[in-house]
């Protein structure tokens, strides 16, 4: 396994060079060719610290009975052991996965078979990725369908979409996989305006209905999945899915991270969203971080890696949950 070893931003800052990026301001509006310049002709610039100050999420470490204590509970009393367990072990949650622009959920199968096998209720969300509006919507009525409580996991553009739906009541937990994370106000068009300097350009181009994007198709595979076998990649180049620009440019409007735990997987050698922009947007979030190598696309690429990342925070969750 190549995870670095997960950080805690509690307790933990980030480097000085991220420390020193100027404030982030807030959403930004303007003519549609200056967004479509925006996306097509820059990158992330690296995010700031939030105007507020960082809520942290530390996980509460586990506990429970011994071997021998369990032993004696259900000898002692066993007509109780059915209702202890009902009453103290909280059901896992179900996990709803959540794609980004220019793909659809058929990418997240591996993660989601991996999941599955382990025990977990899996989900996997067709967002329309027409508007931020409309795709928030969507996975709110997918967490309204669930039974128990609910971790939502978004990959890219589906960090947006997670971040303002996951205020709802169900949803415990958020995991951003090379995601963005925006605040209140941004959108990511927002957090695409000012480059990185020296990082690579996605290759976003306009598609033949007005009002969407692509990637450019010769240049996907370099860009989005450079890790990703050959056909897989040339599959998924040929198959986007256009993205809207109300998903470009929709403002998030309540950032569930101010309110709910959250974990990042961090993709080091993206081309997509800048490895460094990934760590500034989880330290802001006061995510539980990892990193490993990977293409904007690991979730098809390291499917292990993203569903051990996910798990861990599956867990995280339901032992908050117990000690609450």
């Amino acid at each position: 396994m190549d995870l670095v070893e997960p950080i805690d931003f509690t307790h933990a800052g980030l480097t000085d060079s991220l420390a020193s990026t100027p404030q982030m301001g807030k959403r930004k509006t303007g003519h549609l060719g200056d967004v479509l310049l925006g996306a097509a002709g820059a990158l992330f610039r690296t995010p700031p610290y939030a105007e507020r100050p960082m809520e942290s999420h530390a996980l509460v470490q586990a506990f429970g009975m011994t071997a021998q204590g369990t032993h004696f509970q259900a000898s002692r009393f066993p007509n109780q052991r059915s209702r202890y367990r009902e009453s103290k072990m909280p059901a896992r949650p179900t996990i709803i996965l959540v794609h980004g622009a220019f793909v659809d959920g058929s990418a997240w199968q591996a993660v989601q078979r991996i999941l599955r096998d382990d025990g977990y209720t899996v989900r996997i969300a067709q967002n329309p990725t027409t508007s931020l509006a409309d795709d928030a919507a969507a996975i709110r009525r997918a967490v309204d369908a669930q039974d128990g409580p609910v971790i939502l996991v978004g990959h890219s553009y589906g960090g947006a979409v997670i971040t303002e739906a996951g205020s709802h009541p169900k949803v415990t937990g958020l995991v951003y996989i090379a995601a963005f994370a925006p605040d209140e106000g941004e959108s990511v068009s927002w957090l695409m305006n000012d480059p990185t300097p020296g990082a690579p350009v996605p290759p976003i181009v306009p598609a033949q209905q007005d009002g969407f994007l692509l990637l450019d198709r010769t240049k996907f595979a370099a860009s989005f999945a450079a890790d990703v076998d050959a056909e897989t990649a040339r599959h998924m180049a040929e198959s986007q899915v256009p993205w809207g620009i109300g998903a470009l440019t929709g403002a998030v409007t309540e950032p569930a991270w101010r309110r709910k735990p959250s974990w990042y997987l961090v993709a080091a050698d993206d081309k997509m969203i800048p490895a460094r922009a990934q760590w500034a947007m989880a330290k802001r979030a006061g995510s539980r971080v990892t990193e490993t190598g990977g293409s904007h696309a690991l979730y098809v690429s390291k499917p292990a890696v993203v569903a051990s990342a996910i798990a861990t925070a599956a867990r995280g969750t339901t032992v908050a949950a117990r000690c609450a």
